[in-house]
This record gives structure tokens, C-alpha cells and sequence, in this order.
């Protein structure tokens, strides 16, 4: 099937929200921020300058500086280019072979490109944890909440947060830092995450971060020197 070039639709704003089945609120030091999957390959199918690609880039962005000055961790997740068939698996019967080897098609879109102390992730699936270090890294940094952002909504965001749930991580989906095929797509997405999770907003999550801020001191190895740190998936 491959990926199609996807419409411009408008994001969702906080009176089109679902209500979401529980009242989890958002705690800094219980909280990690994950990006997912916001890489050329993939964000270039939407219409670049339009939306909702231009608000999911700024509300990512929001998250990710907040995040960084409160020390939680920050973890993108990103598709290898150039997989084998059999680390493909069954997903290449629906989206075929994957990010190829084109130069740059793999890398996080230049506005979100991980800094020195972040995480990177190799996912070889839609869901971030399935044959990835991300829950052993949510368990080795205390954190029991993930915020959820990147694409696309009803496939890689919705699956991991089901598997966050599953796993006793609360998960909170970002309604307008998501990105899907269609609008109704992304609705869908939005009213099964809140069946297992909270569905929030960019601005309400932020305030929220925010009445928790106080000083912190950086976190061992990120400073201006250190890279980020590259988490290998397991391939077999």
C-alpha cells in the first residue's frame, strides 16, 4: 500500500475533544515525553505549510522545550530505513518495505531533531515498545505517565498507548499534536485513546506542566557535548 499523500484538514480544538474515561492528572516528575515517528518519510506526506501539519510541528516543539526544562526525559521514536524482509515482517503486506535508503528519509523532520541527552529509539513496528528499550527505559527513569505526540494518530500513537495502559503507564494523547490520514481517522484515534488514556490539549497540558515548575538541575550527560542517546531495537 505505501503511504498516500494526505489532505489538508484542520486540528481539533478543546470543544471537539472526547471525554476521556479517566481523571489522570499529569505529574512532571512521573512523566515522560514521547515523539513518535516524526520523521521526512512521513511527515512529508502531509501538504507542507497547511494544516494540520503546521500546529502538530509547533505544539511538538512546545512540548518537547517544556519537557526539556522540567527533566523529564524525552524520547523520539523513528523507523530504520532499509529493513530486511524478515524484520519487515507481516507490516510489509499492508505498507510495504519501509522507509528506503533515500538520504534524510529517516531522519526527525530539522525543527525536532534530537538534542544531546535525548532518546532515540529504533521501532520496528507501529506500537514504540513492541521490540524496543522504551518501557525498560520508563522503568529505569522512575515514570509511570507518557505523553504521546507524532504520527500517525489511529496506527503507531494508539497502539502505544494501549500497550502503555496495559502496562500500568498512564497515557496521555496530545489531540493537536497528532497527525493521521483524515480527520476522521484522527477523531477515531482520539475517541478510542480516551477509552484507556487521557486526551488533552497542547495549551492544557502545558499549563498543567507548568503549575508543577521549579528549578532543576540538568540531567547527567546532557550537556552541549553529549549525543543522544540511541536505544538499538531488536531486529530478529
Amino acid at each position: 500500500m505505501g503511504l498516500s499523500p494526505v489532505d489538508s484538514y484542520p486540528m481539533p480544538d478543546r470543544t471537539a475533544l472526547p471525554r476521556s474515561y479517566v481523571s489522570w492528572r499529569i505529574i512532571p516528575v512521573r512523566a515522560a515525553l514521547l515523539v513518535h515517528d516524526m520523521q521526512n518519510h512521513f511527515v512529508g506526506a502531509f501538504p507542507k505549510g497547511r494544516s494540520p501539519v503546521v500546529e502538530l510541528l509547533d505544539n511538538i516543539a512546545a512540548l518537547r522545550e517544556l519537557a526539556g526544562a522540567l527533566g523529564m526525559p524525552v524520547v523520539f521514536s523513528a523507523e530504520p530505513p532499509g529493513q530486511r524482509p524478515a524484520q519487515r515482517g507481516l507490516v510489509a503486506d499492508v505498507w510495504g518495505p519501509g522507509i528506503g535508503d533515500e538520504p534524510d528519509a529517516a531522519a526527525i523532520v530539522a525543527p525536532l531533531t534530537p538534542r544531546p541527552g535525548e532518546h532515540l529509539l529504533a521501532n520496528v513496528r507501529h506500537n514504540a515498545f513492541l521490540r524496543s528499550h522504551l518501557g525498560r527505559l520508563l522503568r529505569s527513569a522512575g515514570r509511570d505517565q507518557l505523553i504521546i505526540c507524532g504520527v500517525y494518530a489511529h496506527l503507531g500513537v494508539l497502539l502505544t498507548a494501549a500497550d502503555a495502559f496495559m502496562n500500568d503507564i498512564q497515557p496521555f494523547v496530545v489531540a493537536d499534536a497528532v497527525a493521521d490520514f483524515s480527520a476522521e481517522e484522527h477523531s477515531l484515534a482520539l475517541r478510542w485513546a480516551a477509552r484507556s488514556g487521557v486526551v488533552c490539549t497542547t495549551d492544557g497540558l502545558l499549563r498543567e506542566l507548568l503549575r508543577h515548575r521549579e528549578p532543576r538541575n540538568r540531567t547527567p550527560g546532557a550537556g552541549p557535548t553529549a549525543a543522544p542517546h540511541r536505544d538499538s531495537a531488536d531486529n530478529t
